[in-house]
């Protein structure tokens, strides 16, 4: 063989190699877009498993979407009672041990098994896409789908979707050695119609304790708080003022890489009933980095690496106006 044949073939296995890979990142974004559509549109109730280390909790949950909006019902059944109802964006929480009902908003949340954004194609931003082998989970015929990072600043996942479908069946995330941080998996799940009474709080609770968070926009620039646009891949999604406990109210700017979220608060270091624990902390997949500035708190938290909720943290400045 010539050299010139030769060199012509090896440009030729790489073109194809190219185009391969190219062919391979498409069909796996088309997975990613199939489940999103399938954990937005589809009527399903189910059971799951979360598990962290050698902690795991059981959870049921039913989801009814239709032309009134979606309603979901979350039921935790594992340790103390609890039950959380999501009405679009208006998230309610029942605590029947303390006959406490605690009302949020948050539309910027995402949990299992509508992990994934609505922009899929952004994924790839920081994430390298392929599609894994099949497996068969809770009774459904599943295709993986791999998301590895492209850096060390955020986590790896596993997904395992009803090749039917497209619904989630099975989340696992990694951390930058690829061992397993924190998993979830259906045992059971049932696809199709779901009662609208299903879903309606299990508990009588017209003489509970009702805490809303108050949740309004807010644009903390104006205090003269400063933060990054876009740091490390995770760009602002979120920025508003909520309420923490009676009357303490405390500002949040949310961030997010499409998967991994990222919430930073920033609260009066006056007034607090605890000291200020400047540092990190971390459990599971989730990581805390505190620090002060100029007699505030400033609190980032999310499940990413430590490294990443560290820097968010750390770009957070404050010039008095």
């Amino acid at each position: 063989m010539s050299r010139a044949l030769g060199r012509a073939l090896g440009l030729a296995l790489v073109a194809w190699a190219g185009l391969a890979h190219a062919q391979i990142s498409s069909e796996a974004l088309d997975w990613l877009r199939k489940i999103y559509e399938a954990t937005q549109k589809l009527s399903y109730t189910g059971t799951f498993v979360y598990q962290r280390g050698v902690e795991s909790e059981t959870s049921r949950i039913t989801r009814l979407a239709d032309a009134q909006g979606d309603l979901e019902k979350l039921e935790v059944l594992d340790g103390l009672p609890r039950e959380i109802v999501r009405d679009r964006d208006i998230v309610s929480c029942y605590l029947p041990e303390s006959q406490i009902v605690k009302v949020d908003r948050r539309g910027d949340r995402r949990g299992f098994p509508a992990l994934l954004p609505e922009q899929i194609g952004r994924l790839a931003d920081n994430y390298t896409i392929t599609l894994g082998g099949r497996r068969r989970i809770a009774g459904f015929d599943c295709r993986e789908i791999v998301l590895a990072p492209r850096d060390g600043f955020r986590y790896g996942y596993r997904l395992w979707a009803d090749r039917s479908s497209g619904m989630l069946l099975k989340a696992v995330i990694l951390d930058e050695k690829g061992e397993t941080i924190e998993h979830f998996t259906f045992t059971q799940l049932s696809l199709g119609p779901v009662a609208r009474e299903r879903l309606k709080p299990s508990h009588a609770t017209g003489t509970w304790r009702v805490e809303d968070a108050s949740v309004s926009p807010a644009n903390l620039s104006d205090e003269g708080w400063g933060f990054g646009a876009e740091v490390l891949g995770f760009r602002k999604i979120a920025e508003v003022r909520r309420k923490l406990g009676e009357s303490r109210r405390v500002g949040q700017v949310v961030y997010s890489d499409g998967l991994a979220a990222v919430s930073v608060f920033v609260e009066p270091a006056d007034g607090r009933g605890e000291p200020v624990r400047a540092g990190l902390a971390g459990r599971g997949a989730m990581n805390i980095f505190t620090r002060e500035v100029a007699r505030f708190v400033v609190t980032a938290v999310g499940e990413a690496p430590a490294a990443s909720v560290e820097r968010i943290a750390n770009v957070v400045e404050f010039r008095p106006r």
